[in-house]
């Protein structure tokens, strides 16, 4: 897609999510994934600055303005904040308020998951209530607001003020009203954020009233007018004059502190009666923040990093069906896409009919969803109480791609294509032979290999060594060229020198992962060696049991794989173990290791490479036998699992002297 194209798509997405937003009282999407298509059009909007517009909805502060209320003008606009996603991302904030001039301090603040609104006292009394609106005009939501009884109505400082906070419903009361509403037969609330707004923007106050809603204050507007000159001494003076002021703002010095903050907030946010999405830092001098200055959306001065949702909830729209290239059948949930763990996500594993029932798993459900191991998206569990016209789901008795019937193996749990011919399963091996930890052909993933298995150049793992000899043909193909062809055929020839165990994971043998295959070339040393094992020998190695061993002789003794296998050693594919030296005297040498988060000094693939020479065994998984965990940025499950265990954790410091 065209960049003017996919910005023009952006822009009238984010504008009709805005309107169901803030007019209509709907939430078509997760919040994160708002901000992820957002992020997206500020990135594209500024790499590309000829196609900005002022009518574009980077440009715009807030929401939209409802018709219901009425319009009151802000005396100063209720900017938004800039977000950041990650830790090096806060760090950047810090690093240039600091460039810019002297700081003092910095305030966080947990970042309420509610609705903006500004208070305005006279003399004492609350006057005026509006919500934030386009950020210039905001709803007249006085009487509404009246209603909640953590505002107060009057107090004890008889000039003129503005105060702004976050409107919002304790999960406790969401909890009941939901309960409540179920059992009339009333349509339930999807989230707090949600019922809170919709709430406060209800035509009866009655209606408020009833909801409970709470707020916290979290500004003074111009408190130097006020003689407060820092933005923790206006709080304190607010939580003085009677204010709700949120308990767990802190005064930080720097931008190790601040991560503190954000990774204590993040553990403790699961025990809140109220949602928090991440947190707020704010510069805390007010002069400072004048000096540093605002854009005409953000306030330069604060940003608001948002946590990566690690259970997060969205509608299954859909199940479907993918065939593997064993032929294993899989049920798949196709989702509202959401962002989970900092990735939008739209497609989620099932497992298997009975991992359906026993979640008792329909379609149209709101399920909770996270990532398995902090990688694959899957379905924990349904929202029942936001159940309603759900469609059960049955297996089908064929094939999704071939219509051929599909059996369950006798005390298996999985379906499988017993069609031998299925197109599917062809082109599955194909794709998994030329992935990274095997084969690792550039240029050869899932679309090229169904295309060339369509035209007929790609039916077995051997022919992918033959399509040099369709040069000519290749480079006419549509969506092909010259250079993309040579690309791809210098990444096949290239491929032919990977070590055994590459070749051994490449195959396909059922039950064999990269890390069986390793220990298997590293044992045999020699395709021939291997092809002429036993049930014994197998299961002498470590950790190959019967399972294994038993799908390893399945497969040598089948003809067509020792066809495949003899085709692919005339095709000067190497068949030897390409070994390494490891050092007995390395302090990672026999230890169970396991990689959690983004290292800055290697991918994952090659620190496991060089952990792996030093004698290390890494595993995927925390259990009680790991002996090291090693920790990067944006660490998730596995950390919290690791130090529940006491299993020694090391940082990416440590890890650098280790190996130097």
């Amino acid at each position: 897609m065209k960049p003017e194209d996919r910005i023009k798509y952006l822009r009238d997405l984010v504008e009709k999510l805005n309107h169901e937003y803030y007019v209509n009282n709907n939430s078509l999407v997760a919040d994160e994934v708002f901000d992820a298509y957002l992020k997206e059009l500020i990135s594209l909007e500024k790499a590309y600055p000829n196609l900005k517009s002022p009518n574009s909805p980077t440009q715009k502060v807030g929401g939209l303005k409802a018709k219901e209320f009425k319009k009151i003008n802000h005396q100063s606009p209720m900017l938004s904040l800039s977000n950041a996603f990650t830790e090096m991302e806060v760090k950047d904030f810090v690093t240039k308020v600091m460039q810019k001039e002297k700081n003092d301090g910095f305030v966080c603040e947990p970042k309420i998951d509610g609705l903006a609104v500004s208070l305005f006292y006279q003399q004492g009394k609350l006057v005026k209530a509006a919500t934030r609106g386009d950020g210039i005009t905001g709803e007249d939501v006085t009487e509404n607001v009246k209603m909640i009884k953590s505002i107060p109505v009057t107090i004890p400082y008889l000039k003129d003020l503005e105060v702004r906070g976050e409107v919002y419903m304790r999960r406790s009361v969401f909890n009941y009203l939901n309960h409540t509403r179920k059992e009339k037969g009333e349509k339930i609330f999807q989230n707090p954020r949600n019922a809170a707004a919709g709430s406060l923007r209800q035509l009866d106050p009655k209606i408020v009233l009833d909801r409970k809603l709470d707020m916290f204050i979290y500004t003074l507007v111009d408190s130097v007018q006020h003689g407060i000159n820092s933005h923790y001494d206006s709080l304190m003076k607010l939580k003085e004059w009677g204010f709700a002021v949120n308990p767990l703002i802190v005064k930080v010095k720097n931008d190790v502190e601040i991560i503190d903050f954000i990774k204590k907030l993040g553990t403790e946010r699961k025990q809140l009666d109220y949602d928090i999405d991440g947190a707020v830092i704010k510069v805390d001098d007010f002069k400072m923040q004048l000096l540093i200055g605002s854009t005409s959306k953000y306030p330069k001065w604060a940003i608001a990093y948002k946590f990566p949702a690690e259970e997060v909830v969205t509608r299954l729209l859909n199940i479907i069906l993918t065939v593997g290239r064993t032929g294993q059948i899989t049920p798949n949930a196709v989702l509202e896409p959401v962002l989970v763990a900092g990735s939008v996500v739209s497609r989620a594993t099932l497992h298997n009919e009975d991992y359906i029932k026993g979640k008792d798993i329909r379609i149209n459900d709101f399920v909770i969803i996270r990532k398995a191991g902090d990688v694959i998206p899957e379905v924990v569990a349904v929202k029942n109480e936001l159940r309603d016209k759900v469609t059960e789901f049955k297996m089908p008795a064929t094939c999704p791609i071939c219509k051929q019937p599909i059996k369950r193996k006798i005390n298996q749990a999985d379906y499988f294509c017993v069609n031998p011919d299925c197109d599917k399963k062809y082109i599955g091996a194909l794709v998994h032979f030329a992935s990274r930890d095997a084969m690792n052909i550039d240029g050869l993933g899932e679309q090229i290999c169904e295309y060339l298995y369509n035209e007929g150049y790609l039916l077995r793992v051997d022919d992918i060594y033959k399509l040099k000899n369709h040069y000519q043909q290749l480079i006419h193909l549509t969506g092909f060229g010259e250079k993309s062809i040579n690309n791809l055929l210098n990444a096949i020839e290239v491929s032919k020198d990977r070590s055994l165990a590459n070749l051994l994971y490449g195959l396909g043998i059922k039950n064999v992962g990269i890390k069986t295959a390793k220990d298997l070339a590293k044992y045999f040393k020699t395709m021939e060696n291997l092809l002429i094992t036993n049930q014994g020998e197998l299961e002498s190695i470590p950790e190959i049991g019967n399972i294994i061993a038993n799908n390893i002789l399945e497969y040598i003794n089948n003809k067509e794989n020792i066809k495949l296998i003899k085709n692919l050693q005339k095709l000067n594919i190497n068949m030897q173990y390409e070994g390494i030296t490891i050092n007995p005297e390395s302090p990672f040498y026999q230890k169970k290791v396991v990689i959690t988060g983004t290292l800055t000094s290697y991918k994952r693939s090659q620190l496991k490479d060089v952990l792996e020479a030093n004698g290390a065994l890494v595993n995927d998984a925390v259990s009680s036998q790991t002996d090291i965990l090693i920790c990067g940025l944006n660490a998730g499950s596995k950390l919290e699992k690791a130090q529940q265990l006491g299993i020694y954790i090391m940082d990416e410091t440590e890890l650098n002297k280790l190996l130097s």
